[in-house]
């Protein structure tokens, strides 16, 4: 660990580790850091890794039982003494079966407390509908004061949770079970809460990712490149809230296509947040939401359900190759517009 609470492994070792991996080891940094952090388990410390944490210092460690609001009210509690709690369940659980403790005892006194919600979107596919969390970016992002935040990969996860602790306030931090690829290979590639990150450049459409789909996504940029002669922007959309309206539009502005990608309902999540963006600005493009198309996922497999839902490189592809061939109006003069 360095001085500032940096990673300490190399990037063959981010490899080999799940987000959920890394969250616990970068936790378990920063307590060394900041003695006021303490960790809250639902009886998931294992599932979400903030074992890691608990097991350095076990004084800093509470666990809960199956009693999710009781460890969001006890979390506003440690918040108004001044500790920093740090609390660890599954996306499901920390959005819905806590909601009104997140929403009343924390975002609305807006305390400094970080959930770090694991198994987000279809990825702990295997369990089915009540453990899938397609709707839990559209709920939290209504909550005012409430940052919400959803890495791509590992690295990704690492320095979001590092640099959720500049943030007096309420952060939501979504990663998935821990089977999704790696993209970064290095730390140092400009992360900063509330801006989007370029992954690809591109002129002919811009597709505009959070979380697992960013790395299908530039891979579909790839292969639109190879075979369709396509230039296609990445936006790696990280933060749902603030979300980058700069970079929304100008990617409104340079390709006047628009594609948005999540593992969770279209209703409500990354796609409406965009839309709401677009919309506001009084300017026009061809716009296409790719995710779970306001339906219950079935159980599988997370490549599979991916997959299923056109959320993966394939689904990418066809929907650009789709997009590009609709016509709208290529007025650059938007005054009219507004």
């Amino acid at each position: 660990m360095t001085p500032e609470g940096g990673l300490s492994w190399t990037v063959y070792d981010a490899n080999k580790l799940a987000p959920r991996e890394i969250y616990g080891i970068v936790l378990a940094d920063l307590g060394s850091i900041h003695p006021n952090i303490v960790g809250l388990s639902a009886d998931l410390a294992k599932s979400t890794k903030i074992e890691t944490f608990g097991n350095k210092f076990p004084d800093r460690f509470f666990n809960f039982g199956i009693a999710e609001s009781n460890m969001f009210g006890a979390a506003a509690g440690m918040a108004k003494v001044g500790l920093i709690p740090f609390v660890s369940t599954f996306s499901a659980f920390a959005s819905m079966r806590a909601c009104e403790f997140l929403r009343t005892d924390i975002c609305y006194q807006n305390l400094n407390c970080k959930v770090i919600a694991t198994h987000g979107g279809t990825s702990f596919g295997s369990a089915g509908t009540t453990h899938h969390a397609i709707e839990d970016l559209s709920i939290v992002r209504a909550f005012a004061n409430l940052t919400v935040i959803v890495p791509a990969d590992g690295i990704e996860t690492a320095n979001a949770v590092r640099a959720c602790m500049d943030i007096d306030g309420p952060v939501y931090i979504r990663i998935g079970r821990g089977f999704e690829p790696p993209i970064f290979t290095t730390e140092d590639y400009g992360f900063q809460i509330g801006k989007a990150v370029e992954m690809c450049p591109g002129t002919d459409i811009t597709v505009i990712a959070c979380g697992c789909t960013v790395f299908h996504a530039v891979n579909a940029a790839k292969i639109l490149k190879d075979e369709d002669g396509l230039s296609v922007r990445v936006l790696n959309m990280h933060t749902i809230k603030p979300i980058d309206e700069e970079a929304i539009l100008k990617a409104v502005h340079d390709t006047r296509r628009i594609i948005t990608v999540e593992d969770h309902n279209v209703i409500g999540g990354l796609g409406t947040a965009v839309a709401d963006v677009i919309a506001a600005s009084g300017k026009g493009c061809a716009f296409n939401k790719l995710g779970v198309q306001d339906a219950f996922s079935p159980h599988g497999y997370p490549e599979d359900l991916l997959n299923l839902n056109k959320i993966d490189m394939d689904g990418i592809v066809e929907k650009v190759r789709e997009l590009m061939g609709r016509e709208f109006e290529a007025d650059e003069d938007w005054e009219d517009e507004v």
